[in-house]
């Protein structure tokens, strides 16, 4: 995995042909890189990331951002029930409790 101004390049190996190939995969638009090194493949994904930058800014369009801070969770009825009696038990938003819940899992690991 790779970071470049914000965008999560995931990388794979294609050992049949001998390359590299990776994509950009916090945003919904399709951005990809290819190589035959290391060196080759970080230098791919920064001028992909750069291209698509380029090429939302001639379009004169905003690219997509990696993350906005948002998502749309579906949850079965009793789930989200049980979700929202622990929020009020916390004097918490649904919001809130669930984001502490997710950051008290991820610092776990």
């Amino acid at each position: 995995m790779m970071e470049y101004k914000g965008y999560i390049g995931k990388i794979e190996i294609d050992d049949e042909v001998g390359i590299l190939y990776g994509e950009v995969i916090n945003v919904r638009d399709v951005i990809t890189f290819e190589g035959e090194s290391v060196d080759e493949i970080q230098t791919a994904f920064r001028e992909s990331v750069d291209d698509y930058l380029a090429f939302c800014a001639k379009r004169k369009e905003s690219p997509e951002k990696p993350f906005s801070g948002k998502f749309v969770l579906r949850l079965p009825e009793e789930l989200h029930r049980k979700a929202y009696i622990q929020a009020k038990l916390k004097n918490k938003s649904l919001n809130s409790w669930v984001t502490d819940v997710l950051q008290s899992v991820l610092n776990s690991k």
